[in-house]
C-alpha cells in the first residue's frame, strides 16, 4: 500500500506545495497545491477526498480538480468524487469556496442529478471504508474544525495529525495502535513559539513534548514547514532527546507499510 507525497508545504514557493498525499490511486488525502503535479489521468482516478480542515492550503485544489476531470468521468458514467471532512468544514466549502463567486458550485454541476463531486459528513472517531482501505478519523487541535487521518496498513497505521497543536487525546488513540509512518506537522521554529501557540501549530520544542506521549522508535515525517524554515526547524528538531526515528518529508516521497 504506497502513499506519495504530493504536498507537504505550509505556503508556496518554487519546489514548494501545500499539503496533499495520495492514497493507492483513488483515494487522496487533503487537496493543496500539490494535487496539480498529477497527470490528467490520474486526477480523473481519484473517488474520493478525505478533508482535515478547511484552511486554504489543505483545499484549494478541490474545485479546480472537479473541473479538470468532469469531462472524463462523464464519459465512462464514473459517480461524483466524494468529498469527505467533518460537517462543519462541509459548510466552509458551501459557504466560501462552492458559491458561485469564488468557484461553481461542482455539488450541482453539470447537473444536480449527476454532479461532479458529492459532500459526506463524518465524526472524529469514525472508520472510513475507502476503494478497499480502512481509514480512521484522529482528533486534532486548532483554530478550526479539524482531524487526522489513521490508514491501516499490513505492516501498521499511517497516521496524518493533520494540523494540529498538543493534542493529547491524539496520543490516547495512538497507544492502542501500532503505528509504522507518523506525518506530523511543525510549522513553526522554537523562536515562534508564541506565533505557533496562537496558531495551534507545533514548534520542536512542543513536537518534543508531544512525542513522549508514545513509546517505541516510530518513524516520524516533519511536515508542514514554511518554506525557507526547512533547515532552521529541522536543525532543532534534530536535537530533540527521543528513540523516535525523526526526518523531514519530502514532496515525491512513496511511504511503504
Amino acid at each position: 500500500m504506497p502513499i506519495r507525497v504530493l504536498g507537504c508545504s505550509g505556503a508556496i514557493a518554487a519546489g514548494c506545495r501545500t499539503t496533499s498525499f495520495l492514497l493507492d490511486e483513488a483515494v487522496l488525502i487533503d487537496a493543496g497545491t500539490g494535487v496539480g503535479d498529477l497527470s490528467l489521468s490520474e486526477l480523473a482516478r481519484i473517488d474520493h477526498i478525505c478533508i482535515s480542515h478547511s484552511h486554504l492550503d489543505h483545499v484549494l485544489s478541490i474545485g479546480l480538480l472537479a473541473d479538470s476531470v468532469m469531462r472524463e468521468r462523464m464519459t465512462r458514467r464514473a459517480p461524483p468524487i466524494t468529498i469527505h471532512a467533518l460537517p462543519e468544514t462541509l459548510a466552509a466549502l458551501r459557504a466560501h469556496i462552492f458559491n458561485g463567486v469564488i468557484w461553481p458550485d461542482f455539488t450541482r454541476l453539470p447537473s444536480v442529478e449527476a454532479p461532479a463531486l458529492r459532500l459526506q459528513a463524518f465524526e472524529v472517531g469514525q472508520v472510513l471504508q475507502l476503494a478497499g482501505r480502512h481509514i480512521e478519523v484522529l482528533p486534532a487541535t486548532h483554530t478550526v474544525p479539524a482531524v487526522g487521518f489513521a490508514v491501516k496498513g499490513d505492516r501498521g497505521y499511517w497516521v496524518f495529525t493533520g494540523d494540529t497543536g498538543p493534542n493529547s487525546a491524539l496520543w490516547e488513540r495512538l497507544r492502542a495502535m501500532e503505528v509504522a509512518h507518523l506525518v506530523i506537522e511543525t510549522a513553526f521554529s522554537n523562536e515562534e513559539h508564541a506565533l505557533a501557540e496562537l496558531s495551534q501549530h507545533l514548534c520542536p520544542r512542543t513536537l518534543g513534548q508531544e512525542l513522549r506521549h508514545i513509546g517505541g522508535s516510530i518513524q516520524v515525517h516533519i511536515t508542514h514547514i514554511k518554506p525557507g524554515e526547512g533547515a532552521a526547524v529541522m536543525a532543532q528538531v534534530r536535537q530533540l532527546q527521543t528513540a523516535h526515528q525523526l526526518n523531514s518529508l519530502e514532496v515525491g516521497q512513496v511511504l511503504g507499510f
